[in-house]
């Protein structure tokens, strides 16, 4: 697909639902609004109890005054990177996903502009990021190691800018790709491990 078709058919295809569920958790996933756009990655601090030094997008639990789940994932992506909300043109929303933990997190899609300022939480981030959507819709799946007490389970995850993209926020860019772009990305729950050729 032509770069500069990505935020159009994103903008044609995403609507908020009329009857939405209060979720747990939102996020916000920002694409630059430009020819050739980029998605907006922050990677939680190594300091966090949950999910330290993963790549995740902006985002976090629901307060008890938040009035939506679109209050909810601009308020957080505020308070982690200092975007404006009102720099956020907002496109719709993708269908809810359930972390890890069993909570259940719903993404919401907005637009941005590509030379917007933003600023790191240190508390909360290490690193604000962009990635290539069409890089991202490119990336093969490539085996990560996660490590339990009693064996290794290999999931499929996307490396980009030196990052690895995996888990929850690799499922909810293949809905992206899947909902916003109509691109089926092939994104197995689990893949083998990786073969190791003797020297």
């Amino acid at each position: 697909m032509d770069d500069r078709l990505l935020t159009h058919v994103l903008q044609q295809s995403l609507r908020f639902s009329r009857r939405t569920q209060p979720a747990q958790a939102a996020v916000l996933i920002a694409i630059t609004n430009e020819s050739s756009p980029k998605v907006l990655l922050t990677r939680r601090s190594a300091y966090l109890n949950n999910h330290a030094g993963e790549v995740s997008f902006p985002g976090g639990k629901r307060d008890p005054n938040d009035t939506s789940n679109i209050v909810v994932a601009l308020r957080e992506a505020q308070e982690e990177t200092a975007l404006n909300p009102f720099d956020v043109q907002l496109l719709g929303e993708l269908p809810m996903q359930k972390a890890r933990n069993g909570m259940l997190v719903k993404p919401v899609v907005g637009l941005i502009p590509p030379q917007v300022e933003l600023i790191a939480q240190p508390t909360e981030i290490d690193r604000i990021f962009f990635a290539s959507l069409q890089k991202l819709m490119d990336a093969p799946p490539i085996p990560y190691e996660v490590r339990y007490a009693h064996q290794s389970l290999y999931f499929p995850s996307m490396r980009v800018e030196n990052e690895i993209v995996w888990g929850l926020t690799a499922r909810m860019l293949i809905s992206l790709f899947q909902y916003g772009l109509n691109y089926q990305k092939e994104w197995p729950f689990l893949v083998n491990s990786p073969v190791f050729k003797m020297k």
